[in-house]
């Protein structure tokens, strides 16, 4: 039988938080979904039980994550955690697998707080043992109280940079390098947006300063090149960009010694959701790429399909929160009609202030036609299923318009990340030759929109357990 509430939110980040909260909190019954043990999402995670985080004092996420997951606990929500949605049907129909097997739920209404995909922008040697990713370093720092390395080369582009260095020295690790491909202008450009938010720019100031004290070099207007080393990082190479981030030809590269590489050059908006559903997309470079429409009360074109955070497009935390309980609030007006304007102006306050600051993050962090020029066609750029760049081009010169065409030419896309950590930059590559990534399209979006083991979804059976009808008469 399967369960019916008034609303489903998928995504337990700070937006998918507020916005059930909210909603819980408007008399409607409310059911969280979340992949990990914990709601929290990337920004506010929690730290595996029985792991010592030390003090919360210095942490101002922690503090945050456990503020939301306080009310979360002391309202009448209803959270799922560790349950990966795989599908989402009409009349919001959403399927999930637990650690029982699997699982689904209707509601009247749905919110979509998916958040995002890191991007990395393929490199010579990006798939070497000891590359991670900043977002999967964050994880690694933040849940698991791991360090990706004792002498670690941060790389890439925007605030995650200082963010996961400071995380590494505070936590006795050492940081061999950062490596920025903005330029001290690009940030300083930025000042005025980032001053809107104090506080976020204090401690930015504060990590800034932690790492000059750790005598941490500063490349900027930088890229990794090369990662060297067969079994695990041993080096990677550092070379100047120009202003479109392309690296400058007959510049001598730096050779850094290291043991881990931690990169990461931005954030997708996950649109698994809102794609599988069919709601129109469109394209922004500096929100992330396909983001879904959505009006001003975060309603997608499907009637009672919301979203909220940055899954609509990157704004960043602080806005996510924003963005939830707003949504929270337009699902409670979409299924009674009761409004609470005060409320809401207070709200729209608050996310101003926080678009601006996010947005000038995010627009540091879109992606380049120079970045996407940069790889070589020798360069893997689909992990799952070893396409090449060379085998994207290729796959243009015979004939392939979009990604899917090409897609069905070359696998890229077909493996277990079903294109999340290709599509993106696959997409770019695609759009450079055909006359634009508007042109080139996006993946299109097919269950199950995460991998999972096909016994647990099936359960044990036999082939004498299979309904055979029988035979019709002569």
């Amino acid at each position: 039988m399967t369960a019916r509430f008034e609303a489903i939110v998928i995504g337990g980040g700070p937006a998918g938080m507020a916005a059930s909260v909210t909603i819980a909190a408007a008399g409607h019954s409310v059911l969280l979904v979340d992949e990990a043990a914990a709601p929290g999402g990337q920004v506010y995670r929690a730290t595996f039980p029985g792991l010592d985080a030390g003090p919360v004092q210095g942490d101002a996420d922690r503090r945050l994550g456990d503020v939301w997951r306080a009310r979360l606990r002391g309202s009448a929500v209803q959270v799922a955690s560790e349950h990966v949605v795989w599908e989402v049907g009409e009349g919001f129909r959403v399927s999930a697998l637990g650690s029982n097997g699997s699982v689904s739920w209707r509601a009247r209404a749905l919110v979509a707080a998916t958040g995002t995909t890191e991007r990395v922008v393929p490199f010579k040697g990006w798939t070497t043992p000891g590359v991670f990713g900043l977002a999967g370093a964050t994880v690694m720092l933040k849940a698991q109280m791991t360090l990706p390395g004792q002498n670690v080369v941060v790389a890439g582009v925007g605030p995650l940079l200082a963010a996961v260095a400071y995380k590494i020295v505070t936590s006795g690790g050492r940081v061999a390098a950062i490596v920025d491909l903005s330029s001290a202008s690009d940030w300083l450009g930025r000042l005025p947006a980032m001053a809107t938010r104090p506080d976020l720019l204090a401690r930015g100031l504060m990590w800034m300063a932690r790492l000059l004290r750790a005598g941490v070099p500063f490349h900027r207007r930088s890229t990794i090149s090369a990662v060297h080393g067969a079994a695990r990082v041993e080096a990677v190479d550092i070379v100047p960009v120009d202003g479109d981030r392309r690296p400058i030809p007959g510049r001598q590269p730096i050779s850094m010694p290291c043991d881990a590489l931690v990169i990461g050059h931005g954030l997708v908006p996950q649109t698994d959701v809102t794609g599988l559903l069919g709601a129109l997309h469109r394209f922004e470079v500096a929100r992330g790429g396909w983001i879904a429409e959505r009006d001003g009360n975060f309603e997608t074109t499907i009637p009672g399909l919301f979203i909220a955070g940055d899954g609509g497009g990157i704004f960043g935390a602080a806005a996510a929160t924003a963005q939830g309980e707003l949504a929270g609030h337009a699902v409670s007006r979409h299924l009674s009609g009761h409004s609470t304007a005060g409320e809401i102006g207070r709200l729209r306050r608050q996310l101003r202030r926080a678009q601006r600051f996010g947005g000038a993050m995010a627009e540091l962090m879109a992606l380049r036609d120079g970045q996407v020029d940069a790889i070589t066609a020798d360069c893997v750029v689909c992990r799952c299923e070893d396409v090449t760049r060379a085998e994207i081009d290729a796959a243009v010169d015979a004939g392939a318009t979009d990604v899917n065409q090409m897609k069905a030419w070359t696998r890229c896309g077909m493996g277990p990340c079903q294109g999340r950590s290709c599509g993106d930059v696959a997409a770019a590559i695609v759009g450079l030759r055909v006359g634009g990534r508007v042109v080139a399209g996006k993946f299109t979006v097919r269950p199950p929109i995460r991998p999972l083991p096909i016994g647990k979804l099936t359960g044990r059976f036999d082939y004498a357990d299979i309904p055979i009808p029988k035979p019709a008469p002569l």
